[in-house]
C-alpha cells in the first residue's frame, strides 16, 4: 500500500449491556492517549468493527450492494438507476461511478487493516495494564480481522487461486506504516492469512467466552440466551465480533480457496460439531408478526456486522418498486425452482414478496425488512453463517465420501423446508446443486460472486444467459493511485 488514511475511532461504551453494537464514532483521539488503558484498546477495536460496518464496506457494498450486482442477483432498470449500478451489472469497469465505489471499498478495508496493525503494535509494547484474558481477546480478534479483511480484498482485486496461484495479488500489510508494501502473490497472501488466523484461533480457544458451556446463543430478551451474561461488556455478544468459531469459519473459507480440502473440512467441522449455533425455528422464520419474525436466521450467524442503514438504504433499494433492486418474476421462479422444490422452500416464501402492479410482475427482497425499534434481533448483516460450514464441508469431502457430502447438503435443505433430497454420483451435478443452494441461501448477502470466481464458473444472468468466467470479469482494477506507484 502506498499510504493510509489513519483514523482511530473512539467508541462510547453504553451502560446498557445489550446495546454495545450501537457504538458511534465520538471523536478522533491520539493513539498515545488511546493506548494508555485497557479500555482504550477496546475502544480502538470497537472502532474497527464500526468502520467495517460502514456503507462503503460490509454495511452495504460488500453485502447487499456491489458484490450482489456483480453476481447478477438483481434486475436494475437503467432509466431509474439512481445509485449508478447498471454499468456495474454490465461489468463496465471504466465506469466512473463503479471506479469511485470499488476504490472506496479498497480504502475502507485497508484503513481498517491499518488500525488492526496499530492495535497489535501497541499491544506488543505492553505499556497498558491489561488482564491476560482481554489481551488475548483483543490480539486474537485483531489478527483474525486483519486476515478476514485481506481475504475479501483478495477475492475482489486479485486473480483466483485456481486460475493464477502465482499471480500478483494485493499488498498484505502487517505493520503500521506509510511505506510501500509490495504485492504478494495469490498463494503468499493466502498463506499469510492462514498464519494470522491460526494464531488468532490459538489465542481465542482458551479465553473466548463463546466457548463456555453456559454460553447459549439466542435472541436478546429470551431467558435461554446467555449472550449478555458476561460481567464485562466487551466480552458479551461474541457473535458480533470475530470470535473463535468465526475464525474457524474464515479458516475454512481460506483453506478451501487454497484447495486444501482436509483442512477446510476440519475447521468447518469444529463449528458443526460444537452445536453452539441452533437452527432457526420454523415458527420464528414464518412468524406473521414482523416484530417477532426472524428473516435473517439470527441464531445461525457465526459472525455479523451491525446494520444501521435500513431507512437510508434498504427501504430505498428493496421497497422502491422498479426504481430499486428486484427480481423479475421469471428470474425469481427459476432461482427458487418454483415448478419443483420451490413450493417446499421457506426462503422462497418468506424472503421474496410477489408484486403484480402497473410496473409488472416481480419479486422484492424481504430479508432485511424489519421493525427498527422492536425487531426480534439486533439490526445486523450476516457475515458468516452456519449453513456455509455445511456447504464447505460438503464440497471438501466429496472426493473421499460423496454420500456424506450429499448428507451435508441435504441437511441444510431440510432445515429450509425442502424434503426432496439431492441424489447423484456425479461431481458435476453435485456442484451444480451446491451452487444453486448457495444462490438461494445467500441471496442479498454478497457471497455468490466469490463462489463463482473460486470455482471459475460462468455467472448466470436473469435472462438465463451465462457470462463466461474470465479475469476481465472476476478481477476488479486496483485504485489508480496504487497502480501509479508501480504496485502492478
Amino acid at each position: 500500500m502506498k499510504k493510509y488514511s489513519i483514523i482511530i475511532v473512539a467508541a462510547v461504551l453504553f451502560a446498557s449491556c445489550n446495546k454495545w453494537l450501537d457504538v458511534k464514532p465520538e471523536a478522533e483521539i491520539t493513539k498515545d492517549e488511546l493506548f494508555k488503558t485497557e479500555s482504550g484498546f477496546m475502544e480502538a477495536l470497537n472502532g474497527v468493527y464500526t468502520a467495517c460496518a460502514d456503507k462503503e464496506a460490509y454495511g452495504v457494498e460488500l453485502s447487499s450492494g456491489l458484490t450482489e450486482v456483480l453476481a447478477q442477483n438483481y434486475h436494475i432498470e437503467a432509466a431509474q438507476d439512481k445509485d449508478g449500478y447498471k454499468q456495474t451489472s454490465l461489468y463496465n469497469y471504466a465506469d466512473l461511478v463503479l471506479i469511485e465505489r470499488k476504490d472506496k471499498v479498497w480504502r475502507r478495508l485497508y484503513n481498517a487493516i491499518a488500525n488492526c496493525n496499530l492495535i497489535l503494535e501497541n499491544l506488543d509494547k505492553g505499556t497498558a495494564p491489561m488482564t491476560q484474558l482481554n489481551k488475548q481477546l483483543i490480539r486474537g480478534e485483531a489478527l483474525g480481522l486483519r486476515a478476514f479483511l485481506h481475504f475479501d480484498l483478495l477475492r475482489l482485486f486479485a486473480p483466483s487461486y485456481a486460475s493464477a496461484p502465482g499471480g500478483k495479488a494485493i499488498p498484505y500489510v502487517t505493520t503500521f506504516t506509510n511505506q510501500v508494501t509490495p504485492l504478494s502473490t495469490v498463494t503468499d497472501a493466502l498463506n499469510k492469512m492462514v498464519t494470522d488466523l491460526t494464531q488468532a484461533k490459538d489465542l481465542l480457544k482458551t479465553v473466548d467466552p463463546i466457548l463456555a458451556a453456559g454460553y447459549k446463543v439466542g435472541y436478546p430478551g429470551d431467558t435461554a440466551s446467555k449472550e449478555l451474561s458476561a460481567p464485562v461488556l466487551f466480552q458479551q455478544n461474541r457473535r458480533h465480533r470475530l470470535n473463535y468459531y468465526a475464525v474457524c469459519g474464515t479458516l475454512a473459507r481460506v483453506y478451501l480457496t487454497l484447495d486444501k480440502k482436509q483442512e477446510a473440512l476440519a475447521n468447518a467441522a469444529i463449528v458443526i460439531d460444537a452445536q453452539k449455533f441452533p437452527w432457526t425455528l420454523e415458527a420464528d422464520f414464518i412468524q406473521a408478526d414482523v416484530k417477532l419474525k426472524d428473516r435473517i436466521l439470527y441464531p445461525e450467524l457465526l459472525f455479523c456486522f451491525y446494520d444501521d442503514w435500513y431507512e437510508d438504504v434498504y427501504v430505498r433499494r428493496f421497497e422502491a418498486g422498479t426504481a430499486g433492486f428486484y427480481l423479475t418474476s421469471a428470474a425469481g421462479d427459476k432461482l427458487y425452482e418454483k415448478g419443483g422444490i420451490g413450493g417446499e422452500d421457506r426462503r422462497y416464501s418468506h424472503w421474496l414478496q410477489y408484486v403484480d402492479d402497473n410496473s409488472g410482475k416481480r419479486y422484492e427482497l424481504q430479508k432485511y425488512k424489519r421493525d427498527k425499534d422492536t425487531n426480534r434481533h439486533p439490526l445486523v448483516h450476516p457475515a458468516i453463517k452456519l449453513s456455509e460450514m455445511y456447504y464447505i464441508a460438503a464440497e471438501a469431502i466429496w472426493d473421499t465420501d460423496p454420500a456424506k457430502a450429499l448428507g451435508y447438503l441435504n441437511f441444510v435443505r431440510k432445515k429450509r423446508g425442502i424434503i426432496t433430497e439431492v441424489s447423484t454420483a456425479s461431481k458435476t451435478v453435485f456442484l451444480d446443486e451446491l451452487v444453486k443452494e448457495v444462490r438461494k441461501e445467500t441471496y442479498g448477502e454478497g457471497q455468490l460472486f466469490y463462489l463463482y470466481k473460486r470455482l471459475n464458473r460462468g455467472i448466470l444472468q436473469e435472462t438465463g444467459a451465462v457470462t463466461s468466467p474470465s479475469e476481465k470479469i472476476f478481477v476488479l482494477p486496483m485504485p489508480n493511485d496504487e497502480l501509479e506507484y508501480g504496485q502492478r
